[in-house]
């Protein structure tokens, strides 16, 4: 074998579990397996899982914190203001060189999959083809799917349309929208069927940011599902932050979930920024603004978590750390019984894998070795710790090492110099 890692914990729970490797791909695995490895790794207990998948970013304003100025209020609309005065500055040089710092920081953390939209209403189409000479650059150790996405509105921008077509024919993926930035309720969901039959048409997976407002009323995933189930694309949409969700009554949403689970419909929360920018005209009480994912989840909906944005008009904070997500996200939605915690992990590993569509994904015989070793033992701890990513992998080779958390302690009436791996019980 190439490799062969000793003594795993799975995020199923299994424990002393090998893994062998072989060509890039898992070969087998199970407890004291016989075959030796030119390489060898003792997990010594930790958990090993397919890599993070973050189904939700935007990596064409990636790291631009600043630029041209601050967020001043930190709301959702200065910051797509203040996008727009930046895009004319945008040189493409300096989106590949920041996409690409931020490459460089997911795959240290394990993030080894990244769904990122892409703003299509700059009619040089400059971040498009910016990101797409990332997607060909990083490919070998990261995989890269681009959404092409209207920033400004579909119908609202005059070439928005034609722009995204030509961002499709470049080699985009997957078809983006924004329905409730249209001027009217109407424009959204006519956006919504222009978009979905083009998608249909070209047999594209569509990702629409969806109802990111506290109205009640904005209920343009109503419409996103009628089309799904419409043109059989079920399986291929995706609603990303259905924000309004958390502000609908009962009795609708009541109606709601069911035709979005007959429309095979998936569903994208972005704990960390709907936590920031929803509820911002609330005084209290204040809603929290993330959509209902318990309430997603016992339904049958696909549930994914988005890291959505790093140190940009939007948010000055984050790292590529999908384990800060979970963390996020299993608080706001208040998933704190054993179940609920595992679902926050799986949010941000196997259900993003299944939304994006992405082959060979997991932990079977035949899989590629895309795998991450973890400073923690179980799915749980790893969101409570933030756990250290002892190692990452990818095709079976190591791309990223990292020790483990641990201090040496000297205190008086405790034991002298206590090597520890830290706050693990």
């Amino acid at each position: 074998m190439d490799l062969v890692i000793r003594n795993a914990s799975l995020p199923d729970g299994s424990q002393g579990i090998d893994i062998a490797i072989e060509s890039g791909r898992i070969a087998a695995l199970g407890r004291s397996l016989p075959m030796h490895g030119k390489q060898e790794i003792d997990a010594a207990g930790d958990l090993v899982t397919p890599p993070f998948v973050d189904a939700h970013f935007h990596m064409d304003a990636t790291l631009s914190y600043g630029l041209p100025r601050v967020n001043s209020s930190g709301t959702l609309l200065e910051g797509i203001a203040l996008w727009g005065e930046l895009k004319p500055q945008l040189t493409q040089d300096a989106l590949v060189e920041r996409a690409m710092q931020y490459c460089d920081w997911a795959v240290a953390r394990g993030l080894l999959a990244i769904r990122s939209h892409v703003d299509v209403c700059d009619d040089r189409l400059l971040a498009v083809e910016a990101l797409l000479h990332v997607k060909e650059r990083v490919a070998p150790y990261l995989d890269l799917q681009l959404v092409a996405f209207p920033q400004d509105g579909l119908l609202r921008n005059q070439s928005a349309f034609s722009n995204l077509k030509r961002a499709i024919d470049l080699g985009v993926d997957v078809v983006g929208g924004i329905p409730h930035f249209e001027r009217t309720m109407a424009d959204g969901a006519e956006s919504i069927r222009l978009l979905c039959e083009f998608a249909a048409e070209q047999g594209l997976r569509v990702d629409m940011h969806c109802d990111e407002s506290d109205d009640p009323l904005s209920r343009h995933i109503e419409t996103l599902a009628y089309h799904a189930q419409r043109l059989g694309m079920q399986g291929r949409v995706t609603g990303s932050h259905l924000t309004s969700m958390h502000s609908m009554d009962n009795y609708y949403v009541s109606k709601l979930l069911p035709l979005m689970r007959e429309a095979g419909v998936a569903a994208i929360a972005n704990p960390l920024i709907n936590i920031t920018l929803q509820g911002r005209h609330d005084t209290y009480p204040k809603r929290r603004g993330m959509t209902r994912v318990p309430e997603l989840l016992a339904a049958g909906i696909e549930v994914a978590f988005g890291h959505d944005c790093v140190m940009d008009p939007w948010y000055s904070l984050g790292s590529g750390d999908m384990l800060e997500v979970a963390h996020m996200g299993m608080h706001v939605a208040q998933m704190t019984g054993q179940a609920a915690m595992h679902a926050c992990f799986l949010a941000v590993t196997e259900t993003p894998a299944r939304i994006l569509g992405l082959q060979d994904y997991g932990l079977t015989p035949g899989c590629h070795a895309d795998l991450v070793i973890l400073d923690a033992s179980s799915t749980i701890e790893a969101i409570r710790l933030r756990a250290a990513r002892r190692f990452v992998i990818r095709r079976g080779k190591v791309v990223s090492q990292a020790p483990a958390a641990q201090a040496k302690l000297n205190l008086p009436g405790r034991p002298e110099c206590v090597d520890f791996r830290l706050q693990r019980l």
